[in-house]
Formats: C-alpha cells, structure tokens, sequence
C-alpha cells in the first residue's frame, strides 16, 4: 500500500470542534483534524511576549496584558475560544511560546526528546490535543511507515549493553526510560503536516484504545523564529 493510501486511512478532516471530539478512532484512523481557517495576526502575540526562556506558558491574563493591533486582538480572542473549548471538553490545556524545546544528549544513538518520532501513553482513556497558531508545525508518519526503534536488531543490541540489571528487567527499563514509544521513519516515508491553524486530536496508546497510537514529531524551530503551540 502507499503511503498516499496509508495517509487518508490515518487522519480525517472535520469543520467543528463537536465532529472533532465525538468522531471514534476505528481501524487505521487515528488523526482527526478540524480544518479551518484563523482570522487575525498571531505573529502579533509572538513579538509582543518578552522573556528569554525556551518555553514561556500563557493563559489568559498573560494574553490580556498585551497591547495588541486589530488583528493580534482577534487571534487573542481565537486562542482563549480554543483554550475554553478543550477546558469545557474536560482537558487542561497548554498554550506556549516555544523557542526550542530540550534535546536528549544522554544517549546520541537514541535520543527520546520530542523531535523524535513518538507516541504518546496514559494510564487511562485520553487523546492528545494540539494547534500550531505560528511557526513550524507538527508532524505525523503512517504506523506502517514507522518503526518502533526497540525492534531493530542494532538498537536493541546497543540498549542491552546499555542496561545493568537482571534479564527480567529489561523491558520495564525500556518502558522506564521510554525507549519503547520511539519509532523511526521507514525508508521513503514521508512526513505529514499538520498545517498552521488546525486543531488536531491524535490517538494515545492507553489500555482501553481500539488503534494504533498516532506516531508524530515536533518540528526543528527555525533560526529566530518561535512556535505558539497548543497543546494538552
């Protein structure tokens, strides 16, 4: 199957928050995107937020106290309705100013930050919500073009040496240290953008999940430029 196959089995686009959280993930689908077009300026909110951290979180009083054009002001007022529609959904979502996230320089041969493919897991039912307002944006890898990193011969070799203890703890190690929700992109895959603007729900691995969880990335930031990201 191609991945052009694959892609259009794995996500599905919706015009309302209510189709995006009430649509079930069956068989392949594990993407559910609400696709649409934001009014106003969010370079705007971007420039007007001062501080030198690599992650500043907003809420609402944040937002408030900027002194913003026409246009940042009808993008402020899309980011507190998207904050309040997941809130109300039950979710605790997080808007952050993100200049660079943290890399993983513990292990160069499988470094497990968020620019590496990954799913996410929970103890319980849940799915992961996010929107890239500005800046680069998320990606996302049909599963059969993604391979779990734990399963190939050479990185599990090197992890076996990597690991101390006794044999039976090996795979709680694994899970520890999550070395097991990392997936690397199959030769010739190509990755999914989730765009700029849309609201995306993507599948968690939890014990009550009927699919696959969604295999996705953060994007590399561009030189001097930051993403606005929502996410929960």
């Amino acid at each position: 199957m191609s991945q052009i196959s694959d892609a259009t089995s794995l996500t599905r686009s919706v015009t309302n928050f209510h189709d995006l959280i009430s649509i079930p993930f069956v068989n392949k689908l594990n993407a559910i995107g609400w696709i649409r077009t934001l009014a106003g300026d969010f370079s705007d909110i971007v420039k007007k937020i001062e501080g030198n951290e690599n992650i500043t979180e907003l809420d609402e009083d944040d937002l408030y106290e900027l002194n913003l054009t026409k246009q940042g002001q009808l993008a402020r007022q899309t980011l507190i309705s998207d904050m309040k529609l997941l809130r109300d959904h039950g979710s605790s979502p997080s808007l952050n100013l993100i200049r660079y996230y943290d890399t993983d320089d513990t292990n160069p041969f499988f470094p497990t930050d968020v620019y590496s493919f990954h799913v996410d897991r929970a103890p319980v039912p849940t799915d992961t919500f996010l929107c890239t307002y500005y800046g680069e944006t998320s990606e996302i890898l049909p599963n059969s073009y993604a391979e779990r990193k734990v399963l190939i011969p050479e990185i599990l070799e090197e992890l076996k040496k990597l690991y101390k203890g006794p044999a039976d703890g090996f795979m709680p190690f694994l899970s520890e240290h999550f070395f097991d929700l990392h997936y690397q992109a199959r030769p010739g895959a190509i990755p999914i953008s989730l765009g700029q603007g849309q609201m995306w729900r993507l599948a968690v691995d939890h014990p009550e999940s009927k699919v696959l969880p969604c295999v996705h990335r953060a994007p590399r930031e561009k030189a001097g430029q930051s993403r606005l990201l929502l996410i929960c």
